[in-house]
C-alpha cells in the first residue's frame, strides 16, 4: 500500500438529486419496511455470493456458505445490505471479528455510491443549506441510521483502500470525531496519485461527486 497522508482541501461541487431526509419523516428512497420478499432475498444473496467469489482477496480464509448462513438468520441485516446494494454501494465481506464471530461488510463500489451523493454531513448541516434555499439530497448521519449501517471511519477507510483502489474520481464522507464536528468541521477522503487523502469541509457542504461508504456487522 502506498504511503498515506493528510492534507486540507475543499473542492468545488454542484448540487443534485439523491435520497432525501428530513427531521419530520423517513428518508425518501429508503424502504421503511425492514423485510425483503423471498424473491428479493434470493436476488440479493446471488449478487453477494457472486461478488464474494470474484473478490477473494478481500476475505481470505472465509467461506461463503458460513456467511450465507449468518445472513439468513439475520433478516434485518439482510435488509440493510439490500439498502447498501440498492443505493450503489456494492457491499462485500472485508473480514470477520474473531471475538464476536460477526462478519464485516463495507461498501466496495469503485466510486462512492451513486444513490447517496449530494448529501450534507448531518441534519444540522442540511437544515442550514435548506434555509439558504438549497436542496441537498439528505445527510449522511440520518441516511446511514435509516439504512441500519455506520459511515466508515478514517481508520476503516484506510483499511478498505488496502483491498483495492476506491474513489479515484469521487470522494466519501467519513464518520467525523466529535471534537472536529463541534467546531463545525466534517471529514471526507479520496484516493489520488497513489495516496489516500483525508480532507475537511464544513458539514453543510454537498457535492455531486461525494457520498458516503457504510459498514455493517452480521
Amino acid at each position: 500500500m502506498a504511503q498515506t497522508m493528510r492534507i486540507a482541501k475543499a473542492p468545488r461541487g454542484t448540487k443534485g438529486k439523491t435520497l432525501r431526509s428530513t427531521e419530520k419523516g423517513p428518508i425518501s428512497g429508503v424502504e421503511t419496511k425492514r423485510e425483503l420478499s423471498p424473491e428479493q432475498r434470493q436476488e440479493l444473496l446471488r449478487a453477494l455470493k457472486a461478488r464474494f467469489e470474484k473478490n477473494m482477496n478481500r476475505h481470505k480464509g472465509l467461506e461463503w456458505a458460513e456467511v450465507q448462513a449468518k445472513l439468513e438468520a439475520n433478516t434485518e441485516k439482510l435488509w440493510s445490505l439490500n439498502e447498501m446494494e440498492r443505493t450503489g454501494g456494492e457491499p462485500d465481506v472485508v473480514g470477520r471479528d474473531n471475538k464476536t464471530g460477526e462478519y464485516i461488510f463495507y461498501d466496495c463500489s469503485a466510486e462512492t455510491p451513486k444513490g447517496r451523493r449530494n448529501t450534507c454531513y448531518d441534519g444540522e448541516g442540511q437544515r442550514k443549506r435548506e434555509k439558504q434555499g438549497l436542496r441537498p439530497g439528505g445527510n449522511v448521519i440520518d441516511m446511514a441510521a435509516a439504512m441500519g449501517i455506520e459511515p466508515l471511519t478514517e481508520e476503516q477507510y484506510r483499511e478498505l483502500q488496502k483491498l483495492g483502489f476506491f474513489d479515484n474520481k469521487t470522494q466519501s464522507w467519513l464518520k467525523t470525531p466529535p471534537d472536529i464536528r463541534e467546531l463545525g468541521g466534517a471529514l471526507f477522503a479520496d484516493y489520488r496519485f497513489g495516496h489516500v487523502f483525508v480532507y475537511h469541509n464544513t458539514a453543510p457542504c454537498f457535492y455531486s461527486g461525494r457520498a458516503f461508504r457504510g459498514s455493517l456487522r452480521v
